[in-house]
């Protein structure tokens, strides 16, 4: 398919829906790190109780940019607001179209006046690239893609090692590398400490609402890092866990981060025919998939907007102007706008589901433990009665909460507490190779805070995970 676009895959369906619901590309893999290393449910249990290693050198890629123009370029492609931006802080960075469509998310580092570093899902990186080849900034772009999904053997190399060590008991273990206490630093932003004889930079940064650092250097220092974290636990007595490629990705189901939002790119003209024409048919845009109940012709009906996902609070409203200022605007008190929910699954539903499995005929679609990703983005169908009220957007089992929950969006109308119907399941065979024969089930839902873990409504940082829960 050398040569060929996005543009020239589309051709192919009769609409992007057809085509991302068909995908082959087979589940969504978090690479290279091992699935366990204890068991998920302990794994899970770490974050709450004691203290997990999570090691995110793999699954995100991660885009440098530099130059005179860099600032400037980058206030122009996100909604973030730029001018309490300093030096040694990060920011949850979000693009939008000119429609006012969410593309996707990345963290961002600000390590020098002229130079960041983006960290995150593949669509963040893509439009920036595109951004950058279209405009006439002075800035300079080095992209260094996550990890092959499988690499069936080869070696695996990056640019950088991340970890993260977080839970009640993580500070034991920072002093310990550290040689001495941690210095104070403030939520989501970046200082320097030791690890052993090596100097780290380290984000203060909490994924399960739980406090820790991520720190991060240079790829060749990774068993270097690990070793030393490793035998810190170990002297100072912590049970630190491991966390596997299972458990990873349901750290979010507690504390309220929507990880996976369909990238807003599949319609409109103008600049987007162009970025379609622009990307690559191997691109995660051309290969990545929707499953799900919620099946529409009109692929925007799955895409989302800031306000629907809790950024709007921190969109820069201020700046002369940025992509999408003049939708986001339209957008900002529009009463058909969306809300960030939780849905907590009936559990007898859920075990009705599962004992399907072990029933002759055709069972309900499968609930994977502790996460059924076999799609990159989800769409399941919430009702109201006959009326679809909200979309699911992710979804796991949570062993602290002993609940399967999901991450999505409601209408303005719905409440918390509100007893609503998941459709689970697809409705019709797809080519998709990750769905097996199954038949559609109907899961009662419980509208739900977010964040849903008490401990990360009630002490995490003042960030957007509480901010725009209320």
């Amino acid at each position: 398919m050398s040569g060929q676009s996005l543009s020239t895959v589309m051709k192919g369906f009769s609409n992007p829906v057809e085509l991302l619901r068909n995908s082959r590309s087979g589940i969504y893999v978090y690479p290279v790190v091992a699935p366990e290393f204890s068991n998920w449910r302990s794994e899970q249990m770490a974050w709450r109780h004691t203290a997990v290693l999570f090691d995110q050198t793999h699954h995100m890629d991660e885009l440098i940019v530099e130059g005179p123009d860099a600032e400037a370029f980058l206030a122009y492609v996100g909604i973030n607001a730029f001018s309490n931006f300093d030096l040694n802080r990060a920011k949850h960075f979000v693009p939008v179209t000119p429609a006012g469509h969410v593309v996707g998310d990345m963290i961002i580092f600000r390590e020098r006046e002229d130079k960041f570093v983006l960290v995150g899902r593949q669509p963040t990186a893509n439009w920036t690239k595109f951004q950058a080849a279209i405009g006439k900034w002075n800035v300079r772009l080095v992209h260094d893609p996550r990890s092959d999904s499988r690499p069936e053997g080869e070696r695996v190399l990056r640019t950088h090692y991340r970890y993260q060590i977080q839970g009640p008991d993580a500070n034991k273990i920072l002093d310990a590398i550290n040689g001495g206490p941690v210095p104070e630093i403030k939520f989501f932003h970046v200082d320097w400490i030791n690890v052993g004889s090596k100097r780290v930079q380290a984000l203060r940064h909490g994924m399960a609402g739980a406090p820790g650092l991520e720190i991060w250097g240079p790829y060749s220092d990774k068993a270097y890092i690990l070793s030393t974290i490793l035998e810190a636990a170990e002297k100072t007595g912590v049970d630190l866990r491991r966390v596997g490629s299972r458990a990873y990705s349901t750290n979010t189901l507690e504390s309220g981060w929507i990880p996976s939002p369909l990238p807003g790119i599949y319609s409109g003209d103008g600049m987007m025919a162009d970025y379609r024409d622009w990307l690559g048919a191997d691109a995660y845009e051309a290969v990545g998939s929707i499953g799900g109940s919620f099946v529409s012709d009109n692929v925007e009906d799955y895409y989302t907007n800031p306000f629907e996902l809790g950024y709007g609070f921190y969109i820069g409203w201020k700046k002369d102007d940025f992509i999408g200022k003049e939708a986001l605007a339209k957008l900002k008190d529009a009463s058909t706008n969306r809300k960030k929910v939780t849905f907590e699954w009936n559990p007898e539903d859920v075990v009705k589901v599962i004992a399907s499995n072990f029933e002759e005929g055709t069972p309900y679609k499968w609930i994977d433990f502790p996460q059924p990703n076999y799609a990159s983005s989800t769409a399941d169908m919430v009702m109201n009665g006959d009326k679809m009220v909200g979309m699911s957007m992710f979804n796991g089992y949570s062993y602290n909460e002993r609940r399967v929950l999901s991450l999505g969006v409601v209408s303005p109308d719905i409440n918390v507490g509100d007893v609503l119907t998941l459709k689970w399941g697809e409705p019709e065979a797809t080519q998709k190779t990750s769905v097996e024969p199954h038949r559609q089930a109907e899961i009662r839902v419980r509208v739900s805070p977010t964040p849903y873990a008490a401990e990360a409504r009630e002490n995490y940082a003042d960030s957007w995970r509480t901010k725009a829960s209320r």
